[in-house]
């Protein structure tokens, strides 16, 4: 029998749909749902199962974004083949977004003892969420803001995709939330910097849940459980996307910091308390 019921995997993908591209932390947010739905948190199906209803929410980027990457992927492709081609932003970035990806990849695999053993603690959620809100803010403050999309080089890129790693070691911290900050940080405006962040993860959390859709699928999971959390992953999703998009043009992330403050205060309450177990 599937450890997750199809009405776990409904309200399961609704959270990743919802938080997975706001920056509060999918990852945390779905630990603490699994936790409060008496989910096995530490089971490798649940875990899979996690990574592979997020393939949902990367659809989502692709059919919202589907004319910018075919845009992007018809420079590259164009620029493989015709070197004075080479010199367009669009070209260029396309081979930024396989590079940025490289030092999460790495990283993922070498570490992911811990990041399934140790660092897989409500107790490392919590703080992380903590620690996390306090980056977000000092980067929406100390950023200027000043400079657009077609602004980005590489070296923003790399650092940007490099920060995915804090969210990948500390879940909590959040993959859009580190993504976003840094892109402040190096002076991207807000939309400039949620998009990069919506562009570095495609490769990232697709390849995240390839891999791990073996665990998921032959596990304690049943298949129609992925394929109930994936679809509506991907339905709410879209719609978290388009929502962030208008939100972030006209506010800033203070919203998203106290909320986080307030879900981490939440969460240390029931850890404290044995309602939760770490």
């Amino acid at each position: 029998m599937s450890v997750i019921s199809p009405l776990d995997a409904v309200l399961l993908g609704v959270v990743e749909g919802v938080t997975e591209f706001l920056p509060i932390s999918s990852t945390g947010h779905l630990k603490i749902t699994e936790g409060l739905l008496g989910v096995p948190v530490g089971d490798p199906a649940v875990i899979g199962f996690t990574a592979v209803i997020q393939v949902g929410a990367i659809a989502a980027v692709l059919v919202y974004f589907f004319t910018d990457i075919v845009r992007f992927l018809t420079a590259w492709w164009r620029g493989l083949f015709n070197p004075g081609l080479r010199g367009s932003h669009d070209y260029r970035f396309a081979w930024w977004i396989l590079y940025a990806t490289l030092p999460v990849v790495v990283v993922g695999l070498l570490a992911k003892p811990l990041i399934d053993g140790p660092l897989a603690s409500l107790w490392v959620v919590a703080g992380s969420l903590v620690v996390g809100s306090v980056v977000m803010w000092v980067a929406d403050r100390w950023g200027r803001h000043s400079r657009g999309e077609g602004d980005v080089t590489l070296v923003d890129a790399m650092l940007v995709g490099a920060s995915q790693i804090l969210a990948l070691l500390f879940a909590g911290f959040s993959r859009s939330g580190a993504t976003m900050s840094v892109g402040l940080l190096r002076d991207l405006d807000r939309v400039a910097a949620t998009r990069l962040s919506f562009f570095l993860s495609i490769p990232a959390l697709t390849g995240a849940g390839i891999y791990e859709l073996k665990d998921a699928a032959g596990g304690t999971v049943g298949v129609w459980s992925l394929v109930i959390g994936t679809v509506v992953s991907f339905v709410v999703a879209y719609a978290s996307i388009a929502w962030l998009l208008r939100f972030i043009a006209r506010h800033t992330f203070t919203t998203f910091v106290v909320y986080r403050l307030a879900v981490a205060a939440a969460l240390f309450a029931l850890l404290g308390t044995g309602v939760l177990h770490a």
